[in-house]
């Protein structure tokens, strides 16, 4: 699985808060969005999100995290600007 893009979905469950929500706006499955936070966590030996049956809440150290990748992948998008700016 690709890093980044396992990021921006960790990003969009957060910001819609649920799993089905962030499928919908990103315009995947469900289970691809399960499949990316599950590979996140596992990457990173640690969960990033508590789940019950009607909600999530983030960890400590998803919080961490989620504001670490906003900051991450907001300055990617600027280095991608560029690059573009320049061909």
């Amino acid at each position: 699985m690709d890093t980044l893009d396992a990021m921006r979905t960790f990003i969009a469950v957060v910001d819609r808060n649920g799993f089905s929500a962030a499928a919908d706006v990103l315009g995947q499955s469900t289970a691809r969005v399960t499949r990316q936070i599950a590979w996140l966590e596992q990457r990173l030996d640690t969960r990033l999100l508590n789940r019950t049956t009607r909600r999530i809440s983030l960890t400590s150290a998803g919080t961490a995290y989620y504001q670490r990748c906003l900051q991450l992948l907001a300055e990617f998008d600027d280095i991608e600007e560029i690059g573009r700016a320049h061909v």
